[in-house]
């Protein structure tokens, strides 16, 4: 029989969410008959703080967040053990996207060499960007390998 995953920790998926995965962003698409948009995403958090993520200000996953007001963040790890972490919470405050900011989200990601051409990349590339700081408000996490 196989055993019931182990929810993780407080402390477990905070540490969890602080590795640079890459998350799976959903938010509701408003549209009837269209389920939410869900997209790969790279995201910033400190545990017990505001997790963040950026995109285009003319993207329509800017739309949608900002129309929701909220959204989901599901993230995982498919190597031993294999665990995940879905968070979930209102978007407390919207912010554009500076330089700084974006320097820090690529060097989480990103090999030191490559952080500055990327930022440069980016802002060429995809123009204004926007910060969204949501607050964790529901978690659901597993450790299938425990």
């Amino acid at each position: 029989m196989a055993e019931s995953p182990t929810v993780l920790s407080p402390e477990e998926r905070d540490q969890f969410l602080v590795e640079p995965h890459i998350g799976a962003l959903s938010v509701d698409s408003g549209e009837e008959g269209r389920a939410p948009l869900t997209v790969p995403i790279w995201y910033q958090y400190e545990p017990g703080g505001d997790l963040w993520v950026t995109t285009s200000a003319d993207s329509r996953k800017a739309r949608l967040l900002t129309r929701a007001g909220r959204f989901s963040l599901m993230v995982d790890r498919s190597e031993p053990t294999w665990r995940y972490v879905s968070v979930e919470g209102p978007i407390v405050a919207t912010e554009p996207c500076t330089p700084e900011l974006l320097r820090e989200m690529a060097a989480r990601y990103l090999p030191p060499e490559r952080v500055d051409g990327y930022v440069e990349f980016s802002r060429e590339k995809f123009g204004e960007a926007l910060v969204f700081r949501m607050r964790p408000q529901r978690w659901l996490s597993a450790d299938l390998g425990k």
